[in-house]
């Protein structure tokens, strides 16, 4: 199916891991550190362009039949950041929870699980787990860029050091979604049992309910996070949120108090972006220097026309205006 030698499976699968001290011409992988303010770098490992068709082939062959838990809706076909908030509007509580290094702590034996669960024999099993996963040169983790604390710098080079799912390959988001099919399932569980309602979003948990969930909120986080624990991976303390109905309540960047929202400070300074953009011209416009700014608007009034079409199509019109 791959169209590859068998001498070719095993330079692309590395069962060895000789790849890891390989030099840049022969690895598999460039390497992009994206520095965060205040926040712990990103590693973008990207694969280089055959091992990435590779990938593709994978992805659509062979993991995209398999089915996903309800409560994943990031990379997830006819689901979406808007999908997954939906489940969250009118609560009297909203929890958010988010997991630490969320690729980097997928391990090989999850990839193979998951792959011997759906049926693959243990020799393919073993070959895919190989094509899907990778471990960062020492050279490339000794030129992390600054930002983090110790602990949380120490505990990234640590996960990137071994067999991970890499960050930038086609597969890793499919399969951190089914790896992550036993830990959805728990949660799910946890919350049924605050009579409240649980979704995913990649990294992104959230949870909402009723009175239960928000008088008992410490204990059900306690809980939760040992849930975590005990399927491999770690909240981010800095970013566990609860917010009552009296605030903005907000799922994956959606309000969800009511109904699903853009936020009324986000759509009213893409508002004036847009305006101004059409009253004096878009070249004083792009103080974020993107390199296609045109393009960068329309994102941005597509992801507003995902949530609210209504606000979406007012910015639209707004656009067309502009003189490009």
């Amino acid at each position: 199916m791959l169209a590859l030698t068998p001498g070719e499976l095993e330079w692309f699968a590395d069962p060895r891991h000789w790849n890891r001290t390989a030099g840049p011409r022969l690895q598999h992988y460039c390497y992009q550190w994206r520095s965060r303010p205040g926040r712990v770098p990103r590693l973008l490992e990207i694969p280089q362009p055959r091992l990435r068709t590779l990938q593709r082939t994978i992805l659509r062959e062979l993991l995209a039949p398999i089915p996903l838990h309800d409560a994943a809706h990031g990379f997830v076909p006819g689901r979406s950041a808007v999908s997954g908030a939906a489940m969250h509007t009118g609560a009297d509580v909203v929890v958010s929870l988010d997991l630490a290094a969320f690729f980097a702590h997928v391990s090989p034996g999850k990839v193979f699980g998951v792959l011997r669960q759906a049926g693959f024999t243990e020799a393919v099993a073993h070959r895919l787990t190989g094509l899907c996963t990778h471990a960062v040169p020492v050279g490339v983790l000794a030129e992390m860029p600054p930002g983090g604390d110790p602990a949380s710098r120490f505990a990234l080079r640590q996960a990137l050091a071994v067999a991970h799912l890499p960050q930038g390959a086609p597969t890793s988001p499919m399969l951190a979604n089914l790896a992550l099919r036993r830990l959805d399932s728990r949660l799910s569980g946890w919350a049924g049992a605050f009579d409240a309602v649980y979704s995913r979003y990649a990294d992104d948990l959230a949870f909402s309910g009723g009175a239960e969930l928000a008088r008992r909120a410490d204990a059900f986080i306690r809980g939760a996070g040992r849930i975590v624990a005990d399927e491999g991976h770690s909240l981010n303390g800095l970013k566990t949120r609860v917010h009552k109905a009296g605030v903005r309540q907000t799922v994956t960047g959606v309000v969800v108090n009511e109904r699903t929202n853009i936020a009324r400070a986000e759509f009213d300074q893409l508002k004036a972006v847009v305006h101004n953009c059409a009253a004096h011209g878009p070249e004083g416009q792009n103080r974020g220097g993107h390199p296609d700014f045109r393009a960068h608007l329309l994102g941005r009034i597509a992801w507003v026309s995902s949530v609210h079409p209504a606000r979406g199509a007012r910015l639209r019109a707004a656009f067309d205006e502009i003189s490009w």
